[in-house]
């Protein structure tokens, strides 16, 4: 019966962990038609700049590398780790390879102020949790600060894509509207045009 509990209260355990950890930020699962779960590149989110896509690769491909690049026995784990292994220094090279090839390339990207304060808490919080001794390595692993960091990015850019495309429509509307002569559509104002076009 102890037994029986266990398994259970084991996959119970595995089923909410895998809520709270971050996805792969270069990859998706998917099951195929015979139920089989394969791998393939995530795809860009429209309405992106060639600018802000290229950002959004660049970042996901680094933080895959960073913090999932090899698996063993199913468990995730990327160069992060084995940096990490070297006392004091891998930590401190760590949260210097965390900003350097993550947080500074989606800076790039014309990022609010805000989400560029919750990336570097990120960053702030596996620096912390790596310096413990022994344990800190293996709960950066968990953690997963770059993949974090490449989520918020992802979001953040298929949220300014999807206002670009809306608002691509509205003035393919508003333009429409006009030449019919049935009166004036409301249009977008400069300043609205300005803030969700792609690159700025």
């Amino acid at each position: 019966m102890s037994e029986w509990l266990g398994k259970a209260g084991k996959r119970l355990f595995e089923k909410h962990l895998e809520q709270y950890q971050p996805q792969d930020p270069l990859y998706e699962f998917y099951t195929d038609a015979k139920g089989k779960t394969k791998r393939r590149k995530r795809v860009t989110p429209p309405g992106l700049s060639k600018r802000d896509a290229k950002i959004l690769k660049s970042v996901q491909r680094r933080a895959h590398y960073l913090d999932k690049g090899f698996s063993i026995f199913g468990f995730r784990f990327g160069w992060a780790f084995f940096i990490g292994l070297i006392p004091i220094l891998g930590d401190g090279a760590n949260v210097f390879l965390d900003y350097l090839f993550v947080v500074k390339k989606a800076e790039k990207a014309d990022l609010p102020p805000w989400l560029l304060q919750r990336m570097l808490m990120n960053v702030a919080v596996g620096a912390c949790v790596g310096f413990v001794p022994g344990i800190g390595d293996v709960l950066v692993t968990v953690y997963k600060p770059n993949s974090r960091n490449a989520a918020l990015l992802e979001e953040i850019l298929r949220i300014r894509g999807e206002e670009y495309l809306r608002l691509q429509a509205g003035e393919a509307v508003s333009s429409q509207v006009d030449l019919n002569g049935k009166g004036k559509g409301k249009g977008v104002s400069k300043r609205d045009a300005e803030q969700v076009k792609p690159g700025a």
